[in-house]
């Protein structure tokens, strides 16, 4: 949980900024969307304010700002160009904007999340912009995961880990050419702006890198057994159909997706497993599902699993 001074002035900032842009604000939409230990974020009205990870980069943070209100047509643009310092964490604000329902899946916009990162793929990089950190946070969850220690469902998650390549794994670089990608892409990242289409938001991520990665996770979850094929081929359709440079108009996806979607699989497991320890509970049915798949992972030889993604 957030200390309470820096929730209590991240409150009183969104409240402070609502107003500026609505003076006769109703103040009813309020209070806590998220409070985990990599973010922090808090609603006023039509405000947003967030409170990133502890050890982001204000250099980075600020450029992959840029980015945004660069791309209002993809991404929901920031209300500042750079972050503020609250307590030794750096924020920033945003303009509110209605979440996908989790309680409606069949109303899942898939052909929205398609079609915006095609747009995304398609925007040229500038020099500046930062390496997109999907393997990076992939390490991350596989760190936290080894310290863990004795659980049955951790080996199987760390040997599907090593059949992946040094790149998925965040320790060399991705592989070329580079597109603007988001970096840490699910249905939790789409919100609807007053006024306007669906928008990807959270920036945390974003930057030059492999935009397969940003398939990788709809496609795990399709291979999972976690998304239904039809709206996968919803997904891919969309993709396909605004130009997404990630996947050639007939090839076979999963020779470019194969390599993302096992590291999405394993990053996903690594998360749930540690926190079911964390929680003190037994893995739920959708843990085991991934840990399943980690399984099927570690079983294909590695140079078979991942031969045309090198």
């Amino acid at each position: 949980m957030t200390a309470i001074p820096l929730l209590s002035e991240l409150t009183a900032r969104a409240e402070g900024i609502a107003h500026t842009r609505t003076p006769a604000c109703s103040c009813e939409a309020s209070g806590i969307l998220a409070d985990r230990p990599d973010g922090t974020v808090v609603r006023h009205a039509d405000t947003v304010a967030k409170a990133h990870a502890p050890d982001a980069d204000a250099t980075e943070l600020t450029r992959r700002l840029a980015l945004a209100s660069r791309h209002p047509d993809v991404l929901l643009p920031p209300l500042g160009p750079a972050p503020a310092d609250l307590h030794g964490r750096l924020v920033t604000f945003w303009p509110y904007g209605s979440p996908v329902d989790p309680d409606d899946p069949d109303a899942a916009p898939w052909e929205a999340v398609g079609t915006l990162l095609a747009l995304l793929h398609r925007t040229p990089v500038p020099e500046s912009a930062p390496v997109m950190r999907g393997p990076l946070k992939a390490a991350r969850a596989v760190a936290g995961l080894r310290a863990v220690g004795d659980h049955p469902a951790v080996a199987p998650v760390l040997d599907a880990w090593a059949t992946l390549p040094a790149w998925a794994r965040a320790e060399a670089p991705m592989p070329q050419p580079a597109a603007l990608c988001h970096g840490d892409l699910h249905l939790g990242q789409l919100v609807r702006a007053p006024g306007a289409s669906w928008r990807l938001i959270d920036v945390d991520d974003l930057g030059a890198g492999t935009p397969a990665w940003d398939l990788g996770r709809p496609a795990a979850w399709f291979a999972c057994g976690l998304l239904a094929p039809q709206e996968w081929g919803r997904f891919l359709d969309a993709y396909r159909a605004a130009g997404g440079p990630a996947l050639d108009a007939a090839e076979d996806p999963w020779a470019v997706l194969d390599v993302p979607a096992r590291a999405l699989t394993v990053q996903t497991a690594a998360r749930t497993v540690t926190k079911a320890v964390a929680d003190g509970r037994p893995l739920d049915e959708v843990d085991h599902a991934l840990v399943d798949a980690c399984r099927r992972i570690a079983a294909v030889p590695a140079e078979l699993a991942h031969e045309s993604t090198k």
